[in-house]
Order: C-alpha cells, then structure tokens, then sequence
C-alpha cells in the first residue's frame, strides 16, 4: 500500500481509518505467524504440550523470558534464535501499527509547514 507524497493533500478520515485498519491487520498477521512459529518450535523442538508451547511462545514474544526451562541442546538453540527473531519481530509490528499514523503527523506537519511560508512570502 503506497502513502500519499507530502505534496499531495492529505487523505479522508474515513480513508485514513481504512489504512490503519489495513496496518492492523497486516500487525496482526505478523504477531499471529510469530507466535504460531514459536508454538510450534516449541512443540517439535522442547517437547511441551501445546498449551505450555503457546505460554513459552507468548512470553519470548513479548519480552518477558521463557517460563518452561530448556532441557536438550536443540531446544535451548531454537530458544535463543527465537528469542532474537521474536525481538525483532516484535518491534518490527510496532513499527507497522504506528506507521500511518506516524506518516499522517509528519505529512500534517509538512503541509503545515508548506502553507506558513507560502504565507511569509
């Protein structure tokens, strides 16, 4: 989805809702696969039952640590690799969900911006 160039006036509300709408749902798919990534390596590779899996997924996920400790090689290397990528996964859906309202504040600004030296020259 392209974003209006800041010489380009700015979008509806109800467009604009639209877009947030669009971003929060594209938040949710990266959470949503994030953390079925996690529940499943988990799953395959600590051995825990589902429900533990979601539980270790869903705290690496949000940063709050695993609650189930590691007992073979393999779960503690899927433990770590899942850790960095849920840090970056994590952030990077912040990232998505603010994006356009972060876009709508600059471009406001800029067209602000552009109307008071129109008017000061």
């Amino acid at each position: 989805m392209s974003l209006e160039h800041h010489h380009e006036p700015l979008i509806s509300s109800a467009a604009f809702r639209h877009r947030v709408l669009i971003f929060t749902g594209l938040t949710m798919v990266i959470i949503t696969g994030s953390l079925g990534l996690g529940v499943l390596g988990y799953r395959i590779f600590a051995h825990l039952g589902w429900i533990d899996s979601l539980l270790n997924a869903s705290m690496i996920l949000t940063g709050m640590g695993p609650v189930d400790p590691m007992r073979t090689n393999g779960a503690k290397l899927f433990a770590s690799f899942y850790a960095i990528f849920s840090g970056v996964a994590f952030l990077s859906s912040v990232g998505v969900f603010l994006a356009p309202i972060a876009h709508r504040l600059l471009h406001r600004f800029h067209l602000d911006a552009e109307e008071e030296s129109r008017r000061r020259s």
